[in-house]
């Protein structure tokens, strides 16, 4: 083959494959706006109709783990645990819209100090979405998708929904899912009559649950309820936009 050729053959070439990965891209592209639209819309149905399941519970189930959940109102549930849940793992929830980006900082910080990477900076409403559609492990990507659901869901759903689904569908142990399942299983009781210690070591498991047993805890998760009941006492995260006067 001739150079003349051969360089034309090259640019054939070349240019094929660029357009080729142009329209991979565009589908992607496609297929990545089609599921963000279909998730605002499950969000919005979310509004008025509770989920049957999250893709965490069918990771477990997949698993081969035998699911424990069973749905119940936010007026159900011992107004100690809503308390302890909410200051230990978002203070601010009723001071943002989805995101405490001032906790966001702060994470930023410690993880400069440490060398480690930003940990603590997820509010309750980005471990809602993580929990109801998105995969557990740590990722940018994750990440990236998991904000504008954040805000998203915060701007469609009130306060006092939010936390309602997010304590019936976080995992408190392997296959136990929501404040019901977990009273039950834990402690034996329901939700509505969980105790302050109770709702303090259920907070305490809630970064790891397949480590840290409410029922049963350790030295350190005993501490740490001991240290969300004291702060709870002491005052607690604002509640206002849960249980309104």
């Amino acid at each position: 083959m001739s150079c003349p050729l051969l360089r034309q053959h090259v640019r054939v070439t070349k240019a094929g494959m660029s357009s080729r990965r142009q329209t991979i891209l565009t589908l992607m592209g496609k297929i990545a706006l089609a599921a963000m639209v279909a998730i605002i819309a499950v969000i919005l149905l979310y509004r008025f109709v509770n989920p049957l399941y999250s893709t965490l519970m069918v990771a477990n189930a997949l698993e081969g783990r035998t699911l424990k959940h069973r749905w119940v109102l936010l007026s159900e549930m011992s107004p100690h645990l809503v308390s302890a849940v909410v200051t230990s793992e978002d203070g601010r929830f009723c001071r943002h819209w989805g995101v405490d980006w001032k906790e966001v900082e702060n994470a930023l910080e410690r993880a400069e100090e440490s060398g480690d990477g930003p940990r603590g900076a997820s509010t309750i409403p980005m471990q809602t979405m993580k929990n109801l559609f998105l995969w557990q492990s740590r990722s940018y990507v994750r990440k990236g998708i998991e904000i504008p659901l954040a805000y998203v869901s915060s701007a469609i759903w009130p306060k006092r929904r939010m936390i309602e689904i997010y304590l019936n569908i976080v995992e408190w142990g392997p296959g136990v899912f929501g404040a019901q399942a977990a009273a039950r299983h834990h402690f034996r009781t329901s939700a509505a009559k969980l105790t302050r210690r109770q709702a303090s070591q259920l907070a305490a498991a809630l970064p790891n649950p397949h480590v840290r047993n409410a029922g049963r805890p350790g030295p350190k998760t005993r501490n740490l309820a001991r240290r969300i009941e004291s702060r709870v006492a002491r005052a607690g995260a604002p509640l206002d936009c849960i249980y309104q006067k």
